[in-house]
């Protein structure tokens, strides 16, 4: 698969979490939380040293004999393999890209929350083979809906050592009852990929800083949709807007469409999870999150998790977040 949790040539897996969650399918699985040093060890995410170096083409003339041709205005990224210790591929960029090293995206989480107790990682993951890599921090601070649906916060730092993504920092919660990853409306900061990343860390906390309002904003929005009752027709309706089906399409994607239907109406009327927030517009959404974090079709549990955590999952959850949402005046 194009996102996949690394695996490594001793059989181990780039992946470490404090608890079992939506993306918590595969690698070490710790009993308590980390820090930022035992993150990188366990989750094989130390020392990598991403470096860029010449990147050169061959031609083979007529001889036979080959020439190499330099690359003028662009560099290889590459890495030392946390287990074989070779060289490995990670990606071509520009002679202006700035590395990040991986330590480093854990000291921009250390440098945001060292005024906020009690914050701590709990998930660090390498996907496609060290192209891309991810860090989780849960906030001490937790967020309940209506006083009956709690949330846990996060920060997420994501990174990419090929150039496809700068280092970026998002805020989002996630729903206790069932580990649903919530991705709607939040706040985030990216930072560009230049050798003093850490001198933009004021730069972050005053965006970050608005996390908290737009924390506020969607707490508002989750307590109206919770206040407010969606039938089933209006569900069918929201859903056949996420999932459009052709008129010409072909028997199978309609089954599929019919099957998926079927699978989301459960989860909005029977599922143990929705015991607190049944026959709401909240709930909904619930239950389409829950479907595409534990539910949907996959070829295995970890390639559905692999999707939340890379793919466009984070778009479909928000799509659905508008779709349902009040507006404050009703």
């Amino acid at each position: 698969m194009a996102h996949e949790l690394e695996t490594f040539a001793d059989g181990t897996t780039s992946f470490v979490s404090a608890r079992q969650s939506a993306w918590h399918l595969l690698g070490t699985v710790t009993d308590r939380s980390q820090s930022a040093e035992q993150m990188m060890t366990k989750a094989k995410l130390g020392g990598w040293g991403v470096r860029k170096i010449r990147l050169v083409g061959i031609d083979t003339l007529a001889d036979g004999t080959e020439v190499q041709i330099p690359c003028d205005d662009q560099m290889m990224t590459v890495r030392r393999n946390p287990v074989t210790a070779v060289t490995d591929y990670l990606g071509i960029v520009g002679n202006d890209y700035g590395v990040v090293q991986n330590e480093q995206a854990a000291e921009v989480l250390d440098l945001l929350v060292d005024q906020i107790g009690g914050a701590h990682y709990e998930t660090a993951g390498s996907l496609r083979r060290g192209k891309s890599v991810f860090l989780t921090m849960k906030l001490p601070t937790a967020m309940e809906i209506a006083g009956v649906d709690r949330l846990d916060l996060y920060l997420i730092a994501t990174t990419s050592h090929d150039g496809t993504s700068a280092l970026r920092i998002d805020a989002s919660p996630i729903r206790v009852v069932c580990a649903n990853t919530q991705r709607a409306a939040f706040a985030h900061y990216v930072f560009r990929h230049t050798s003093n990343v850490a001198s933009q860390i004021s730069q972050a906390r005053e965006a970050l800083g608005l996390m908290w309002k737009y924390m506020d904003t969607f707490e508002a929005a989750a307590n109206r949709m919770i206040n407010e009752a969606l039938t089933m027709g209006e569900f069918e309706k929201i859903v056949a807007q996420l999932w459009p089906v052709a008129d010409d399409a072909t028997d199978k994607t309609k089954n599929n469409a019919k099957e998926r239907l079927g699978t989301l109406k459960y989860l909005l009327r029977d599922a143990d999870t929705q015991t607190a927030i049944k026959g709401t517009r909240w709930g909904g959404y619930q239950a389409i999150t829950e479907y595409l974090d534990h539910v949907q079709p996959a070829k295995n549990p970890i390639a559905r998790a692999n999707r939340v955590v890379s793919g466009r999952v984070p778009e479909t959850k928000i799509r659905a977040f508008d779709l349902l949402k009040v507006g404050a005046s009703r």
